[in-house]
């Protein structure tokens, strides 16, 4: 079957010289670095982009967007993009989030949610200088933080960084777009609540059918739904926060495996370590020795 052409993180890393790069961002200011062509390419990274001057014409999800100078633009991971024109002046600045780091921070937006879907229809503002200016100063920031190799703490305060930048622009957005309904499409607001309520049940329940159950839908139904709006089935985000969670608690805490396999609700510690092995690849305390 033909695949869209695909744009994945790593390979855009790989190929920056002098510009910051890290295993989980990248930043730089020129759009080449970007490596879009004019055919559609799936993106498996979140991009944010402060145009400061001219504009660069771009296609989201087939659609066409014009990006200007004073402006601002969101791109969120597995979304369609192609470079359709730009100005010979156009001048911005691109972060671009690894996959793995939305999946990270995500748990921590559960009141960010509706500005994904923002961000479906509308996923450029137009900002005032003192806005510009403070994006400027984020991107300048984890320009220099970033730049610090000898920082134990690196990862750390750049994800911190990033996800206050998340936070940044979603004020923004609100503000700018006030009169957009975010749950107009029915589907779009069952995957919200199912990822508002896998957020918050997810160390005691692994089970698609509990989830449907609370959103009063049949299991088939709900995976239906998720998997049309998320491009994952219910099962997956639940698997997904279940093992980012045991990630975090292995790498994080002196709680032994038999203590993480309780607090996450599994029936016992084989039980947990044949789970995370399936998931991960490795047992928890292969996992841990890394």
């Amino acid at each position: 079957m033909p695949k869209i052409p695909h744009i994945d993180f790593s390979t855009l890393r790989n190929s920056l010289e002098e510009q910051v790069k890290d295993n989980d961002f990248a930043l730089f200011n020129d759009l080449n670095s970007l490596q879009l062509g004019d055919k559609p390419e799936r993106m498996d990274s979140a991009i944010l982009i402060v145009c400061v001057d001219g504009s660069w014409k771009l296609g989201i999800n087939l659609k066409e967007y014009l990006l200007e100078g004073g402006s601002v633009l969101v791109t969120l991971p597995e979304q369609i993009l192609q470079s359709l024109e730009v100005s010979e002046d156009f001048s911005a600045l691109f972060i671009v989030v690894s996959r793995p780091i939305m999946d990270t921070i995500f748990p921590q937006m559960k009141d960010m949610l509706s500005f994904f879907f923002f961000l479906k229809d509308q996923p450029n503002i137009t900002v005032t200088n003192e806005e510009m200016h403070v994006l400027v100063e984020y991107y300048s920031m984890l320009f220099r933080k970033a730049a610090h190799a000898d920082n134990f703490y690196k990862k750390e305060i750049c994800q911190g960084i990033i996800l206050s930048l998340f936070y940044e622009f979603y004020n923004l957005y609100r503000h700018k777009t006030p009169h957009v309904d975010v749950t107009e499409n029915r589907k779009e607001e069952v995957f919200e609540q199912f990822l508002r309520v896998l957020a918050e049940t997810f160390r005691k329940e692994r089970s698609v059918n509990y989830y449907a159950n609370k959103l009063f839908l049949t299991s088939k139904h709900l995976s239906r739904v998720v998997k049309e709006i998320s491009g994952k089935t219910a099962g997956e985000w639940i698997d997904d926060f279940v093992i980012l969670e045991a990630k975090a608690l292995l790498r994080s805490s002196e709680k032994s495996i038999q203590e993480i396999s309780e607090a996450l609700h599994f029936a016992n510690q084989s039980f947990f370590g044949k789970y995370f092995k399936h998931h991960t690849g490795m047992s928890p305390k292969e996992y841990r020795r890394q």
